[in-house]
């Protein structure tokens, strides 16, 4: 078995890990670090401590009323995206650890697509001015 982290635990929740494929398991968050633990595998775990985190990236939806999934970006591994029942307490509790200016909103569809646009747009006036 994996050892945790943390020393205190202030939220224990079931979540969902977008790790490739679809992993379910429990969600810690804790004084030292965010862990997540497959149920079925305790080899697939994860855990980031806190000055590892960059930033905390959630996809909010519907002006706050829905947040399908949360992300979380390290300074060293990549993003590591999650999902669980209840996304605002565990977003709530991870506040306590991350600074707020730290924690942002994803990109929403229509924002994507307007970046993607003005890319082109760029790359053709670019095309063009040689």
């Amino acid at each position: 078995m994996v050892e945790s982290l943390n020393t205190k635990v202030d939220l224990t929740i079931d979540a969902t890990a977008f790790t490739g494929l679809t992993d379910y398991g429990k969600l810690m968050v804790g004084d030292k670090a965010f862990e997540f633990y497959n149920d079925r595998d305790p080899k697939k775990n994860v855990q980031i401590p806190w000055e590892e985190v960059d930033v905390v990236l959630a996809s909010v939806m519907f002006k706050g009323k829905w947040i399908p999934r949360f992300a979380i970006r390290t300074k060293r591994n990549g993003t590591w995206t999650f999902s669980s029942k209840r996304p605002k307490d565990v977003l709530r509790a991870i506040n306590v650890y991350i600074p707020g200016d730290r924690m942002v909103h994803s990109l929403g569809f229509f924002d994507v697509m307007r970046n993607a646009l003005v890319a082109i747009v760029q790359k053709v006036r670019s095309l063009f001015k040689k």
